[in-house]
């Protein structure tokens, strides 16, 4: 019998017979393109502890999210499900949105809180603030919640400090609205955030909260989605001036010594062989924003667009003793963390329509993925046009193509907003595997594409005819009176909003 079936047997007793059930650390990057990370290629990236744990872990070639832009990507990656049927569509929830991730939908936090799980985020929420906080993560399953709860490029920064000493922001953001509050639970610490101090808060908090768990013999699930590396960049002392890739590389830097931190707790307090860290990204790099956009490496286009730029993303997954180093090119998705943390905690899984498939093979045998396809929703998806592209295999089927000003001022015509909505019929094809790129649509007319055509057609169709659109939370609209403030009783909003 191989080491690996050692292995699995191995998880197997651990999740369900042990004493200590599996910790669990999610670390999901914003705006991170494909080729960003050192182990991924880019040349010039200082990412030591991520490289890491690509190296002594498990890195994925073929792993996606399910949309171009950050809430949607963010409620599949929490709830397993793509963002059509909960809601979270077109694009992205604001400062004062009326709707937010559906309380009906069950998160990862949910789904392991009834085995005793502590359960925690630190970062960039983005799913909805709503009235009275109604959204917010601990409404969501979450014990604590220390960060920002939308983008934080969603308030004026033009005179706030993104670099020691005093370096301005780059841009202006969004203005008219509150500056960014940095929230505990469900109170506004600070507003407006202070860029400089922030990482160092976030790694503080995780640390606390990883040690206490250990110390109450209490399972733990930390997640963490970092600001970074969303535009305005930001770094403090200690990653500010230190990578050769400018303000891009510094705030990844300050990003990747919070992973180096987090490691280093789980050595310190004994359970680095008993926690599973998985790491990716919400969505491709903002190319509109140039060298500091981030860069998709080989793949097609950026954020926004359903091209591999867009939503294929790096991924790497860390469990020593558990998951052996290597290289998977098995197809996998954000869609697929919820089944594979509930199989490996022994908790139940949600009783609706699950998209995501449990990726223990993947991640114990390196065995074979039970994902057949993956889905490629716009950012506007409509019951109309229903998906864009679908992957079967190494084959990739683009229905409809589309640009986005998120991806505009690569020299490639087809990434940009200039590049209007087309349809394909037939659709456009190509093998990922021989031109990951994009580049060469295969010919249709011969027997082997025409077979892979209909098989493609035919996932297609059995898809849609489960899909079942739940009621838009972004269309919802906006309230301003829902924007958070520190001061609510002050005059005149937004600026009156500090403290």
């Amino acid at each position: 019998m191989g080491s690996s079936c050692f292995a699995f047997f191995g998880i197997l007793l651990l999740c369900t017979c042990s004493a200590s059930p599996p910790n669990f650390v999610l670390l999901f990057a914003d705006d991170l393109g494909f080729g960003d990370l050192g182990c991924y290629g880019h040349p010039s990236s200082l990412t030591p502890n991520l490289d890491r744990l690509a190296a002594e872990g498990l890195r994925f070639t073929d792993f996606y999210s399910t949309c171009p832009v950050c809430s949607p990507s963010r409620a599949s990656l929490l709830t397993g499900r793509y963002q059509t049927r909960s809601g979270i569509y077109p694009g992205v929830l604001y400062p004062g949105s009326i709707g937010g991730l559906p309380l009906n939908e069950t998160t990862i936090a949910e789904v392991l809180r009834p085995l005793g799980y502590a359960t925690a985020v630190i970062g960039k929420w983005h799913l909805g603030l709503g009235h009275n906080g109604m959204f917010l993560p601990t409404k969501q399953g979450f014990d604590h919640f220390l960060g920002i709860p939308y983008s934080h490029d969603m308030g004026p920064c033009k005179n706030l400090t993104c670099f020691p000493p005093d370096i301005k922001c780059y841009g202006v953001c969004d203005i008219n609205t509150v500056t960014v509050p940095l929230m505990q639970n469900e109170v506004i610490k600070q507003q407006p955030v202070n860029f400089l101090d922030l990482e160092r808060s976030y790694s503080d908090f995780a640390t606390n909260f990883i040690t206490t768990s250990v110390e109450k013999k209490q399972p733990f699930f930390l997640y963490y989605p970092t600001h970074h590396t969303h535009y305005p960049q930001y770094a403090g002392i200690g990653a500010a001036g230190q990578s050769l890739r400018g303000p891009f590389g510094d705030s990844l830097l300050e990003f990747d010594n919070t992973v180096g931190h987090l490691m280093a707790t789980l050595e310190r307090t004994g359970v680095i062989n008993n926690t599973l860290v998985f790491f990716t990204s919400d969505n491709g790099p903002e190319l509109m924003r140039m060298s500091r956009g981030g860069n998709a490496g080989p793949l097609k286009c950026g954020k926004g667009t359903t091209y591999e730029g867009g939503m294929r993303e790096p991924a790497i997954a860390y469990w020593p003793g558990i998951i052996k180093p290597g290289v998977t090119h098995e197809m996998a998705s954000t869609l697929d963390i919820l089944p594979t943390l509930a199989r490996l905690a022994g908790a139940e899984l949600p009783q609706v329509m699950l998209d995501g498939v449990d990726m223990t093979d993947i991640l114990v045998k390196q065995g074979k993925s039970k994902r057949e396809a993956m889905i490629f929703y716009p950012v506007d998806p409509s019951e109309k046009y229903g998906l864009f592209a679908v992957r079967l295999g190494k084959y990739k089927a683009h229905f409809y193509t589309q640009g986005a000003f998120h991806s505009s001022t690569t020299p490639d015509k087809d990434c940009p907003e200039t590049a209007v909505f087309k349809a394909h019929d037939p659709p456009l094809i190509f093998d990922l595997e021989a031109d990951p790129c994009e580049h060469y649509a295969l010919p249709v007319d011969t027997p082997d594409i025409q077979s892979v055509l209909q098989q493609v057609k035919t996932v297609k169709e059995q898809f849609e005819s489960s899909m079942v659109f739940g009621e838009s939370q972004v269309a919802k609209g906006t309230d301003p009176n829902l924007e958070p403030c520190c001061n609510p009783e002050c005059s005149p909003k937004p600026s009156c909003c500090q403290c």
